[in-house]
């Protein structure tokens, strides 16, 4: 059977799904095939904290397979749901490495049964138990004390020490800031000296509704805005039964503004409130009372909105009550409080003592998932400046918020500042730590023409051409990477790869002892990681271009913590053929060993006998690298580029890049039809290759 995690509260209400993210996230980044199972579940089509994790699950689980039972069967017959639970549990958990249990949400069962009732699955699965407190009181009104969080767990470890569930360690969740460096220490007591304790302090913008959960809560319809800008944040709720004169004053960041349908004069200056930079952002406007504006007041707000309007059938007081208590849930379509939740698990609870008090062991297989979270780990580490030309898309700004919120690395975003930030605003983005700079703006671009004008002086380029050239979005980020004020770029969202890559030509250049830039997919497979070049630059190398993107994708392996074995593919393998094609290959390869001696490299050879070990031993007999290739060096863009994409959809392999190499410093290029996962790998990866140089000046005047 696989190690087993329990992960169950005492209460309601405790921020377990923020937790449960978290944990599964960082179980990913240690174990090959992670499972997620729910043995308690209103059903697997209603459940979003069960959405929420098989999103980040490093195994693909049907959601009917990941249900135990309902809460209707274990109110008509505890055992009999219990022995359902084990048995169901038993028939999906066996290929699973590792299985996260999330124990029931305290929705439908009195909480002392309920309580026993998870210890009893705890016991009955031989699960390790990981206990979630929380640390705001019930009723929602104020944080806990040490003491208090120690009274409620006095009550839950009896429970679970009745019913001989294995306590592994427990987390008080949602902690008051100014209690919670006590509660590990007044806990420990209790817990015993081997459990450890970790306190992880309430986060406001993980607590806050979305607007689509306050409107759902009123009853109310999206009229103006779009359900698209539904995921922000409603920070607060503002009343509007006062004159604008005075409502403004009181309108706040995140507000959402409550309003009777009829007050058009409000409605209209709200808006231009929120479009204006001198007043906060807000997350939507409610129309009350069943009420909307007539039509030429409907044309004119049609004009000026720039968040959502939504309009409900309740009177105001009632929208209100409604509003207020409407919970801040952490669901799958909430990337950005995703992020926010494991980013604050990861700050606050230490996962190397977690995971030896679990007993979590390591595993070699390297699973997709796994491969990412080893990159966002490992960018994380030495974290590094990133330039991000394109602030104008949507997919370029959520995929920031993400690498913000997880630390990944610092950003410079290129745009309006003002256009930037409210986009960001109006998608529940926080990019509080951006840099963001306007190609337009003095004193950067008259600096950057200079440069460019310097560099470019051979083909003849004027000062006042350079003016024009830099403020376009590539040449400008180009440029920051240059000189030094960033250490990497990624672009291509909206932009071809020409247009991405020809200012790294003219201004970055090829690295010392390389003569051609080219680029490598890192293709994710079910349990391992490989090296596919070039199949997005060159499109008819040479032997010696071969040779040195042979040399080029080794080193470039070696940086993402593969070993390099290389096979220079052909239709050929050994010296069973020949042609041109299979003698350009020959003869790349004989360069590769002369140039780096030091390298494992078999070449010509074909694709089966480099990657699967029974042919490479038929045709190969005692090659280091037939049948346990790990670089695979295309010869030509043609077979590279179709090849990937073969792999890519017919393995659902997890194809990363194209990553450039060969450049002096990392420039990297995206798919027009990335995905803000894309981004956010791109983003990664551009800033673990910079980590081999120095880190970019922070002097970005």
């Amino acid at each position: 059977m696989p190690q087993t995690i329990y992960l169950a509260s005492a209460e309601g209400h405790t921020g377990k799904s923020a937790v449960a993210v978290g944990l599964l996230e960082a179980l990913g980044r240690r174990i090959g095939r992670v499972g997620v199972f729910r043995p308690v579940s209103r059903s697997a089509e209603g459940d979003y904290v069960l959405d929420l994790l098989l999103a980040h699950a490093t195994v693909p689980i049907d959601p009917a397979d990941a249900v135990g039972t309902t809460y209707e069967a274990v109110h008509h017959d505890p055992d009999a749901a219990l022995a359902t639970i084990i048995e169901r549990f038993r028939a999906v958990a066996d290929p699973w490495d590792a299985v996260l249990v999330v124990g029931s949400d305290y929705t439908d069962v009195g909480t002392p049964t309920e309580l026993r009732f998870n210890a009893r699955v705890a016991a009955n699965l031989g699960a390790a138990v990981v206990l979630v407190l929380g640390g705001r009181r019930s009723s929602g009104r104020g944080g806990r004390t040490a003491h208090e969080v120690e009274q409620v767990a006095e009550i839950a470890l009896g429970e679970f020490r009745s019913e001989h569930a294995d306590l592994a360690a427990v987390i008080v969740n949602r902690a008051d800031p100014e209690e919670r460096a006590a509660m590990p220490a007044l806990l420990a007591p209790h817990v015993g000296g081997d459990v450890p304790v970790f306190a992880v302090p309430e986060d406001p913008a993980l607590v806050a509704p979305s607007l689509a959960t306050v409107l759902a809560a009123a009853g109310a319809e999206v009229m103006r805005g779009g359900l698209s800008l539904t995921d922000r944040n409603v920070d607060a709720t503002v009343v509007a039964a006062m004159t604008l004169e005075n409502l403004l004053p009181r309108l706040v960041q995140g507000a959402l503004v409550v309003m009777p349908g009829d007050r058009v004069d409000t409605l209209v200056g709200v808006l231009l409130a929120h479009a204006s930079p001198a007043f906060p952002s807000l997350a939507g406007v409610l129309l009350t009372g069943g009420l909307t504006p007539p039509p030429n007041a409907s044309r004119l707000i049609e004009g000026i909105a720039t968040l959502p309007i939504a309009r409900t059938e309740l009177g105001t007081y009632e929208a209100v009550t409604a509003v207020s208590g409407a919970r801040g849930l952490l669901a799958a379509e909430s990337p950005q409080k995703t992020a926010d939740a494991i980013a604050l698990f990861d700050a606050s609870v230490d996962v190397d003592r977690l995971f030896s008090a679990l007993d979590v062991h390591a595993s070699n297989v390297v699973t997709p998932l796994m491969f990412e979270y080893g990159l966002l780990a490992r960018a994380r580490a030495d974290r590094r400046h990133i330039v991000l030309p394109e602030g104008d898309d949507d997919r370029v700004l959520e995929a920031a918020g993400i690498v913000l919120a997880r630390h990944i690395a610092d950003l410079t975003i290129l745009g309006n500042e003002v256009a930037v930030r409210s986009r960001a605003l109006g998608l529940g983005i926080d990019l509080g730590r951006a840099r963001i700079v306007n190609p337009f703006a003095e004193p950067l671009r008259e600096r950057f023409a200079e440069v460019y004008a310097r560099e470019r002086a051979h083909r003849a380029v004027s000062l006042e051409l350079a003016r024009d050239t830099v403020t376009d979005v590539s040449y400008f980020g180009t440029l920051m990477v240059h000189e030094g004020l960033a250490d990497g770029m990624v672009s291509g969202a909206a932009h071809t790869t020409a247009h991405t890559i020809r200012p790294a030509f003219e201004l970055i250049r090829t690295a010392p002892g390389v003569s051609v830039v080219s680029s490598v997919f890192l293709m994710a497979l079910a349990d391992r990681v490989l090296v596919y070049g070039d199949c997005a630059v060159i499109p008819d190398p040479t032997s010696d271009q071969l040779a040195d993107i042979a040399i080029s994708a080794a080193r470039t392996a070696e940086q993402f913590g593969i070993e390099p074995r290389v096979a220079m593919l052909s239709y050929s393998t050994g010296t069973s053929g020949s042609g041109a094609d299979v003698e350009k290959v020959r003869a790349a390869t004989a360069l590769v060993r002369e140039r780096a001696p030091q390298l494992l490299v078999e070449g010509p050879i074909q694709y089966d006998a480099a990657a699967d070990p029974a042919v490479g031993a038929a045709k190969m007999p005692g090659s280091p690298v037939a049948g346990r290739a790990t670089v695979f060096v295309f010869p030509d863009l043609n077979t590279g580029n179709n090849t990937y994409k073969a792999v890519q959809r017919s393995s659902n392999a997890l194809a990363i890049g194209p990553v450039l190499q060969g450049l002096n410093k990392p420039i990297n290029d995206l798919s027009r039809g990335a995905l803000v996962r894309d981004i956010v790998n791109t983003i990664a990866i551009t800033a673990i290759q910079a980590q081999a140089g120095p880190a970019a000046g922070r002097d970005q005047s």
